[in-house]
């Protein structure tokens, strides 16, 4: 017996255009839910609603005595309902492709059951009345599913690709890919260290920090962001020219220093709540520069074409 799905792609066919414009808004609904997260942070609004999956015990939707809190609390949950459909769009148009791709399908299927981790891990945060190990908990479920977004796009993009050739790149710099993944990801946990044990920016309430030296953690911080700075200037000088991992390298690197700007930034203003928001939008967007990186080493080049690494090491033998 099929099942729904198969019965409509049975029936229907949609474009590709279809299933890339889900992918891409996947990608942006999960830095979405990243940032209005920030949002919920610096306004003091973790607790508007102070049960899940209801708002109160009585009530599914805030109330109006629950003020603006309870609003910003129910709209950031609306939003995973929202990314819900987005994800949903995303399944329906993989499966109704003339030639559906199953690593496609499965990248839309893992965004699904990431969107419930996430969900629950949220839950769990307002149980725990906004502990910070749970809030940062949270934070890396919802990079979680920004990295699962990501991955499907790719594999999106090279679903359309034609007859894929050798890589593009040597091991050498697809090993400094991997080095540089790890180390911005040692970052963004080393991030919510930081703002686990700092002030709770926006918020007066009384919320448990965590028992970290915040000024230490800062600098461990800044000191790993250095190293993931390095690493990006060595891949990007070692990648060869035109390749996409260069190009991809290149917007990694622009972004990463307006993220160190407005980190610097925030630091020595007292985390202003508009800084600490763009510097979390700006780890969502430092995070899939990386992942797009790693993600770029493994991209083919153009059927009958050799690598730009190969080919100029060719040239050089035949002029010796």
């Amino acid at each position: 017996m099929g099942t729904p799905l198969s019965w409509l792609a049975r029936r229907y066919t949609w474009s590709p255009r279809s299933v890339r414009a889900a992918a891409v808004a996947s990608v942006v609904a999960a830095v979405a839910i990243i940032v209005t997260g920030g949002v919920v942070r610096v306004t003091g609004s973790g607790l508007g609603c102070p049960e899940w999956p209801s708002c109160t015990g009585e009530s599914l939707a805030p109330t109006a005595e629950m003020g603006l809190h309870g609003a910003i609390e129910f709209g950031n949950r609306l939003l995973t309902g929202a990314l819900c459909a987005v994800v949903g769009w995303l399944i329906v148009a993989a499966r109704l492709q003339r030639d559906p791709s199953p690593a496609v399908l499965r990248g839309a299927w893992a965004q699904f059951w990431v969107i419930v981790l996430n969900a629950v891990v949220g839950g769990i945060t307002v149980w725990t009345r906004l502990s910070p190990y749970v809030v940062a908990a949270h934070f890396l479920a919802a990079t979680l599913l920004l990295t699962t977004a990501l991955v499907t796009w790719e594999r999106v993009e090279r679903a359309e690709a034609d007859a894929p050739g050798p890589t593009e790149v040597s091991a050498r710099c697809a090993a400094l890919g991997r080095y540089l993944l790890g180390c911005t990801a040692v970052l963004l946990v080393l991030g919510t260290a930081v703002t686990g044990s700092g002030p709770h920016a926006g918020d007066s309430s009384d919320v448990h920090r965590m028992p970290f030296d915040w000024v230490g953690v800062t600098v461990v911080h800044g000191v790993v962001a250095g190293v993931c700075l390095v690493l990006g200037g060595v891949l990007f000088a070692a990648l060869p020219a035109g390749s996409v991992a260069r190009r991809r390298t290149g917007v990694f690197l622009a972004v990463f220093l307006g993220q160190g700007a407005v980190g610097v930034f925030q630091s020595l203003t007292a985390l202003p709540s508009v800084a600490v928001v763009l510097h979390l939008c700006g780890s969502a967007l430092v995070w899939s520069g990386a992942v797009r990186v790693v993600l770029a080493m493994r991209r083919r080049a153009p059927a009958g074409a050799q690598p730009t690494a190969r080919l100029a090491r060719s040239t050089t033998a035949a002029g010796a």
